[in-house]
């Protein structure tokens, strides 16, 4: 008869891969997909790496389960930021705008989300985000092009060139920034929140106060809308 977990088992296995997967979210934040390994995963989460592979067969599985759960947490930023504003021109800036203000606020994390060397699968999964976020603003162009906001054009084709040049303009900053650049044995702090090298620092307010502005204007008028300061 083949062995079947009580509810107890299973309720105390699930405890221990969330914490895993949050240990990892921290590591990742702190070090990057470099410093996610199964051993330093393992000892943040205070268990035996073997204990580990209970739950993920290898570095690569991990890797995408917590680059899907931090996507998500990405994704639902910028879809209630959406959500306050009223006309699809707003929206369309609110996903840039959200998108790009919390990648400097983190930029070790989004450094690590966007650009940096991983396994293959990741970058499979960066495909998905990447695609999660053009579907977004895909939504908003067409409804701003059916209003007369914007001009004819094709929103999905659009979207999706809005997306890689964000991403690459970001690029350059997020990998200039100290926070970037945590030592390898930094710890999180008290309470569970992400090392003080991944919050906000003068450098990332100062980069954010220039970069976040100047990727709406630019992403208003690629579109073949008006910015603020053309008024």
């Amino acid at each position: 008869m083949a062995y079947r977990r009580t509810p107890a088992v299973q309720a105390r296995l699930d405890a221990q891969r969330e914490a895993v997967l949050q240990s990892a979210v921290l590591l990742l934040a702190e070090r990057g997909y470099a410093g996610c390994t199964m051993a330093a995963v393992a000892d943040r989460a205070g268990i035996a790496t073997g204990s580990l592979y209970q739950h993920f067969a290898n570095k690569a599985e991990l890797s995408v389960q917590l680059f899907r759960r931090v996507v998500t947490r990405e994704i639902d930023a910028v879809n209630a930021a959406v959500a306050l504003r009223d006309t699809p021109r707003e929206r369309i800036a609110a996903v840039v705008e959200t998108f790009a203000a919390r990648a400097l606020r983190a930029p070790r994390l989004a450094y690590a989300l966007l650009v940096e060397p991983a396994d293959a699968v990741v970058d499979g999964e960066r495909l998905v985000f990447r695609r999660a976020f053009r579907d977004v603003i895909a939504t908003e162009i067409a409804a701003a092009v059916a209003s007369g906001e914007l001009p004819e054009q094709d929103a999905v084709l659009t979207a999706a060139a809005v997306v890689g040049a964000v991403g690459e303009a970001l690029a350059g900053p997020l990998a200039a920034m100290p926070g970037r650049k945590a030592a390898p044995g930094r710890k999180a702090a008290p309470g569970g929140k992400a090392a003080p090298g991944n919050t906000a620092t003068p450098e990332s307010n100062g980069a954010a106060a220039e970069v976040v502005p100047a990727l709406v204007s630019f992403t208003l008028r690629a579109l073949g809308g008006r910015d603020d300061s053309d008024a």
